[in-house]
């Protein structure tokens, strides 16, 4: 059977992780607290484009070959061009509305920068009407000049949230980065703990971006199946209604059938249902087609791959403040405990 760690060591994690920068392509401080955390417990190397690949050994090893994904990286931002007066044009990296930037205060080389934009009192109707645009904003950082913003970053520099991790409410969580580092810790624990069955453990790249590490690490590791831990949109809050929600914090983790990216594999879904109901375990379904993950570019590697994927209703995802329900984790620990030796089946 599966060990897995205690919660009070967990949460520690988990807040260390968030709070280390990693947009897509600049994962490196998230890559280097992984290799931390899993040397000396299993195999693991670092591919071209800065995934980690760790196989772990179990009690036994199987005739098929199964993989855990997890991604490294967030949502950030990289800066574009620098202005005469001394501030900085920016562009998402990954999948932000801009609604969740205006005035977030954003980490800028170590340096705190402010997201400013016209003053709605010298707004014109039309604008007052319009979705703001990441072309109308500006990151501020005291710069007078040009010459005087350079000194702190250039065009290129990536830029992140400034986001403190905390808990409050009733069992609730706030970070960022909570989607795909809620992943990453799960996959820490399993590789730290023991194991039935051999097994690969990636850590992708640039999936915010278009999945192109586990593209990479699928076709190199070539499994006959794969689970993918992520984070996924929920949308339980007040004024949305029935499907729309999508899915629903504190009723367990989310098994998918079919996102944008994704049609799941039905046997390992059926399954995933199955073995929930019969420990015991709370998961639900998202009940709408939304999203993607890592699963779309790992299911078309190779010769293909049955995909499953397992993910934490999280809401405000894609900002500074996400928020997830800590007894969300706690279930998907236990799932994956009584899931992941019935893929070698």
């Amino acid at each position: 059977m599966l060990r897995i760690f205690r919660k009070g060591l967990v949460s520690g994690m988990l807040k260390e992780l968030c709070l280390l920068n990693g947009t897509s392509g600049d994962e490196s401080a998230v890559r280097n607290y992984i290799i931390d955390q899993i040397k000396g417990k299993c195999e693991y190397k670092v591919d071209a484009l800065g995934s980690v690949i760790a196989y772990k050994k179990g009690r036994k090893t199987p005739d098929k070959k199964v993989m855990l994904s997890a991604h490294m990286d967030e949502v950030g931002f990289i800066i574009t061009s620098v202005t005469e007066d001394g501030y900085f044009k920016f562009a998402p990296v990954g999948g932000i509305e801009p609604e969740v930037v205006l005035t977030r205060r954003l980490n800028v080389n170590g340096r705190i920068g402010v997201v400013g934009a016209k003053a709605v009192h010298l707004m014109s109707s039309e604008e007052k009407d319009s979705a703001p645009k990441f072309s109308e904003f500006l990151i501020d950082i005291g710069a007078n000049s040009r010459e005087e913003a350079e000194k702190i970053a250039a065009s290129g520099d990536f830029v992140y949230f400034i986001s403190d991790y905390c808990e409050f409410g009733n069992g609730l969580l706030k970070a960022k980065a909570l989607d795909d580092r809620i992943g990453c810790m799960l996959l820490i624990e399993l590789i730290q703990g023991d194991l039935e069955y051999d097994t690969y453990f990636c850590f992708q790249v640039q999936e915010e971006v278009g999945l192109r590490g586990a593209a990479c690490t699928a076709f190199r590791v070539q499994p006959d199946a794969a689970v993918v831990l992520e984070s996924t949109t929920a949308s339980d809050i007040d004024g949305v209604h029935g499907a729309e929600r999508c899915c629903l914090l504190g009723h367990g983790p989310v098994i998918s059938y079919m996102d944008g990216r994704t049609v799941y594999d039905r046997g390992l879904y059926q399954k995933a249902f199955k073995v929930a109901k019969d420990n015991g375990i709370p998961v639900q379904t998202k009940t709408k087609i939304a999203g993607g993950n890592d699963a779309g570019a790992i299911q078309t590697a190779a010769g293909g791959c049955r995909v499953c994927a397992v993910s934490l209703p999280c809401r405000y995802i894609h900002s500074g403040s996400s928020v997830v329900k800590k007894s969300d984790i706690d279930e998907t620990r236990k799932f994956l405990k009584v899931f992941l030796n019935l893929l070698y089946d």
